[in-house]
Order: C-alpha cells, then sequence, then structure tokens
C-alpha cells in the first residue's frame, strides 16, 4: 500500500510541533540556569548561598537571577556566587572588600550571561560601560524582581532609572512628549547601545513615523506650505535636509514649555 505524500507530509510535520513544543515546554519549566564557574578571588571555595544570607538578608530570593546556579551539583545552592564567585575567603574575613568578586567594577561578570549586551556595548554610540564610567548597576538592581531600578510599573521603573541620571529630560513640561509617558525612553532609545546617534532606534525620519505614520499622511495645512497638500508631499524637501528633530522643525523632542508641536 503506497501512503500518499500529503498524509506523510502532515504526519512528519505535525511530529516536528510536538517536538518543538516539548522543547520549549521544558525549557520553560527548568527552575535553575545552569552557568560554568567564571574566575574569583584566587584560593577561595564554594560555600553556597545559605552562608550568604547569614549576613546579606535582601530579597535576593524573588529576583530571575535568584535562578541562577554554578555547573558543580556538589556545592549546593550557589545563586550568589554564580556572579560573585567562590565565596569562603570572604566569609572566613567577615565580609572584607577584595575577598569576592563586585559585578559592579567589572561589567565582563555580567557579560558571561548576557553576550547580546556585550556586543551592543561594542558599538559606535553608547554608555561608557565598558570603559568603567557606567556600571551595569546603576540600572539594574541585579538583586531585586525583573532587575531593573526604580518601582511601581515596569515601564515607570525603567523612565526613572533613565531620568536620574538624563534629568534635564524629566520636565516638567508644559508640553510633555507623550511617548516618554507611553512607551519610556526605550521606545526610541537602546540604552546598550546602537549604531545611530544618541543610542537612537532608527538615525531618520522613520524612527518618528512608528507612532506619527498617520498624523504626516493626514492631508492638514501648515502654515507656509500648500493648503491640502499631504504633511508627507510639503515636508518632502525638508525631510532631505534632516530628521524631524534636525530639521529645524520638531527640536524639543522630549518636551516643550512653548510649542504643542515640541517646536524651539
Amino acid at each position: 500500500m503506497k501512503i500518499p505524500h500529503r498524509w506523510l507530509s502532515n504526519k512528519v510535520l505535525f511530529g516536528g510541533c510536538v517536538i518543538w513544543s516539548l522543547l520549549l515546554i521544558s525549557c520553560v519549566a527548568t527552575e535553575r540556569i545552569v552557568v560554568a564557574p567564571g574566575t574569583g578571588t584566587p584560593g577561595a571555595t564554594f560555600a553556597g548561598s545559605k552562608e550568604c544570607v547569614q549576613c546579606h538578608t535582601d530579597h535576593f530570593a524573588g529576583s530571575t537571577h535568584a535562578r541562577l546556579m554554578v555547573s558543580d551539583a556538589k556545592v549546593g545552592d550557589t545563586a550568589c556566587e554564580a556572579c560573585h564567585g567562590p565565596g569562603s575567603l570572604h566569609i572566613q574575613s567577615g565580609g572584607k572588600a577584595g575577598t569576592i568578586v563586585n559585578p559592579s567594577k567589572n561589567p565582563e561578570v555580567c557579560f558571561q550571561c548576557h553576550l547580546d549586551k556585550r556586543g551592543e556595548f561594542s558599538l559606535p554610540h553608547t554608555h561608557p560601560v565598558i570603559a568603567g564610567k557606567v556600571s551595569c548597576v546603576d540600572c539594574h538592581d541585579v538583586h531585586k524582581g525583573n532587575s531593573v531600578r526604580g518601582h511601581g510599573s515596569a515601564l515607570a521603573s525603567q523612565t526613572e532609572t533613565c531620568l536620574r541620571c538624563h534629568t534635564q529630560q524629566a520636565g516638567p513640561f508644559i508640553y510633555p512628549h507623550g511617548a516618554i509617558r507611553e512607551e519610556g525612553c526605550t521606545g526610541c532609545h537602546n540604552p546598550h547601545g546602537t549604531v545611530n546617534d544618541k543610542m537612537l532606534l532608527a538615525r531618520d525620519a522613520n524612527l518618528c513615523l512608528r507612532c506619527h505614520l498617520a498624523e504626516v499622511t493626514a492631508g492638514f495645512n501648515l502654515g507656509g506650505f500648500k493648503a491640502g497638500a499631504t504633511h508627507a508631499n510639503s515636508l518632502g524637501s525638508r525631510l532631505s535636509e534632516g530628521t524631524c528633530w534636525s530639521a529645524g522643525c520638531h527640536e524639543d523632542v522630549h518636551g516643550s514649555n512653548v510649542n504643542a508641536s515640541l517646536r524651539p
């Protein structure tokens, strides 16, 4: 009996979907993320997280990083030491500085897992983390929650984290840019780095058109432009000279106190 080709193809496709689903479920259900032991203090050995909590009583257990463990089952629970290295000398010294790895002093500790961020920080426009002027922990609280500093909702936390340093963009403004309230700073910027100036997600008007496409294509009259022409047509020559924010129009992109269109 000859098996129909279509039936065989469907069977193979269905089987592949089942296998892929099982793999996804296994990844989601995994309670621990196993990492290779990194370099630590010479002569130190692993002590286990139970020793760390004797002094460090923060809420690390609820953090996403609490799922880490060193790939050596003999040392037991090593979530803390997955990032800080073996802690025996640190414990024996009563917590003396220099006896344990401090990730805030060396971003390579974070890059052991976050390889994609290591690549982004090598792009032309980044925060100076690799240069040592900014630390990962300036923006991330790795011991709590989803590791973003701040409080409240995730979006509020991200925006507040940026505005701690970028105070000029905080306002208050009479006419704030709604994108900061609705999407946060990361709606336009990648804080880890991009190929674009100011760490923008796009270098031209396409960045603005992701939200303002309807306004640009809707026909209306802007002072000095031909009535009835679409915004895109009337501004064609200006956009060729630069972006929406650098062609002499919407320069106050974070907010304005004089113009609702964010003009200077």
